[in-house]
Formats: C-alpha cells, sequence, structure tokens
C-alpha cells in the first residue's frame, strides 16, 4: 500500500446491520475522488458481529482497508484516537458508520481544505433527529460556546476534516478524556464549517442517550474551560452578600418588633436553596478532580486486540 493522501476514520460499536449499506457506499464515493486513500474502522469493543464483517471487508478491499480491534469498550472518541495515531494520509476525515452522514459529502471537506482551511468542520442540513434531541443539542451548543471559546455550529455531527499538523498536534496530547473536534479547533489555524446533507438512521439506534450528551458536555466544558468554576465563585459571592443583608435585615426587626413566628417556611425555602447551590458546587469540583484523578493514574486509555493491515 502506497502512502495514502486521505485517511478516513470510522469507529464502529455494535454496527452489524449497516456496515453493509455503508460499504456499498463509501467505496464509491472514495474512488471517485480520485486521491489515493485509506480507510481505518476501529472496532470499540462491539458485541455482535461487527468485528466479522470489518475482517470480512478487510479480506476483500486489503488494498485500502485497515481495521483496529479493541478488546473492548473505550468510546468513540478513544477509537478516533486510535485511528488518528495510525492515520498515514495528509488530509483525515472522520465519520459514524452509521450513514447518516453520506459518504458523498466527503468531497465537500476536501474542497474546503483546497481553499487554504486546516480544519473544516460540518453542520447538517435537515437534522432528522427527533426533536428532544434537536432542542437539546442546540441548548448544549449555545451554552458551551458561552463557557468556552471553541465556536462549533453542529458539535453532535462528526463528518469532519483535519490537517495532518492538526493530527500530529492531537496524538502528541495525552489527555484521558478529551473531545476531538474542540481540541482539533484550539489547534487550527484557519478553520471552518461546511453544510452537509443529514439522513436519517435506518438501521440500528443511536448510541447517545440524553445522558450521554449531557455527560459529553460536562467533559467538554470542564476539559477546555474553568468558566463553571469562575461562575459560581462570583455566585458564592453574591449570595454570601445578600445573605449578610438578611441577616443584619432580620436583627433590625427583631430589635423593632421582637420575636416573630412568621417567615418559617421562607427560612426552610432559602435554607433549602443555599443546601443546593451548595452540592452543585461539589459536585463541579468533582467534575475537575475528577479529571485530574483520571489523568494522574496513567492508565492506557485503550487496549488494541488486533491490527488488520496487509503491511504489518
Amino acid at each position: 500500500m502506497s502512502t495514502p493522501q486521505l485517511s478516513i476514520v470510522i469507529p464502529v460499536f455494535n454496527e452489524e446491520r449497516g456496515l453493509q449499506s455503508l460499504f456499498d457506499r463509501l467505496y464509491p464515493a472514495l474512488d471517485s475522488l480520485g486521491p489515493n486513500y485509506e480507510i481505518l474502522f476501529i472496532d470499540d469493543g462491539s458485541g455482535d458481529r461487527s468485528a466479522a464483517l470489518l475482517r470480512e471487508q478487510f479480506q476483500r478491499r486489503h488494498d485500502v482497508t485497515r481495521v483496529i480491534l479493541f478488546n473492548g469498550n473505550f468510546g468513540q472518541h478513544m477509537a478516533i484516537m486510535a485511528g488518528f495515531e495510525h492515520t498515514r494520509g495528509d488530509r483525515i476525515v472522520t465519520m459514524d458508520a452509521d450513514l447518516q452522514n453520506p459518504p458523498e459529502e466527503i468531497a465537500k471537506l476536501l474542497a474546503k481544505m483546497d481553499e487554504g482551511h486546516d480544519y473544516v468542520g460540518s453542520i447538517r442540513e435537515c437534522r432528522n433527529d427527533s426533536w428532544w434531541r434537536d432542542i437539546g443539542s442546540r441548548a448544549m451548543n449555545r451554552l458551551r460556546e458561552r463557557i468556552t471559546s471553541i465556536k462549533m455550529t453542529d458539535q453532535g455531527c462528526m463528518l469532519r476534516a483535519y490537517d495532518r499538523r492538526l493530527i500530529d498536534a492531537i496524538n502528541g496530547c495525552k489527555e484521558v478524556n478529551t473531545f476531538v473536534p474542540a481540541l482539533a479547533y484550539t489547534f487550527a489555524r484557519n478553520p471552518t464549517e461546511v453544510v452537509v446533507r443529514h439522513e436519517e438512521r435506518t438501521l440500528g439506534e443511536s448510541k447517545y442517550s440524553l445522558y450521554s450528551l449531557i455527560r459529553l458536555n460536562f467533559d467538554l466544558m470542564t476539559g477546555f474551560s474553568v468558566v463553571p468554576l469562575q461562575w459560581f465563585s462570583m455566585a458564592g459571592i453574591a449570595i454570601s452578600l445578600m445573605s449578610a443583608f438578611f441577616v443584619v435585615f432580620l436583627l433590625v426587626r427583631r430589635l423593632f418588633i421582637g420575636p416573630e413566628a412568621e417567615g418559617l417556611f421562607t427560612l426552610f425555602a432559602i435554607a433549602f436553596f443555599l443546601i443546593g447551590l451548595t452540592l452543585f458546587g461539589i459536585g463541579l469540583l468533582g467534575e475537575y478532580i475528577g479529571r485530574i484523578y483520571m489523568q494522574v493514574r496513567h492508565r492506557p486509555r485503550y487496549l488494541i486486540q488486533a491490527i488488520l493491515d496487509k503491511t504489518e
């Protein structure tokens, strides 16, 4: 296999039902582009026949196909990181295996890179997700943009293109938990975005639940900014000042009016509010401390069971 100009990185997790459809569309789309390419599939510990299907596809198209098999489930972004560490192309494109991002749209990203951009994100033109996912995604995007300096219109779309320089910089990072598109954005010199088609998932089911999306955004915000801690500190100062004024107010009322039984439930409400705020602050600190704990253990981010590559 000669050194490819283009590398396609695709994480796979329990995509048995849709892999053949992906193969039928992906290879013709890349063949029509012209540049010499390679495709890296990373099986993230699938519990179905995904790994077996990837082995079969490697046998059929071993000239351009490489497969990395994890020995467990380490997450989508760790699968992408493993793909990055094994790519050889000058340009790298990531995409999901569920065909919601049509392979035919890869040409749009490469055209943008021809204009001099080193990082090309994507915006789904007509999202075919459920209404709650759409609303939740938009809300999380706005919150993330306010807290961090990272501007991604559609952070949930994995169809993205990266210059080799960015990939080398990402590979040099040893973070245990990271969000790859955001990390690339911080390193990019001339980032841009392009609108791409978005197709409805016809086979399989989404791997992201509402809880997973919330967890992802917590990791993103705590991994790229300390603004949440600063906001909580400012809120603590403001509440402390208001509490001091409230204590003075109650003291003055007691001196001039005398003991009162009224307002007991109001005090309870204020106390519960302050207790809830304190617990939130402890949880927020725990997020940052947890990231430090995960990092200092120096455990491997993922374990590879096998690599299918005719050059190895």
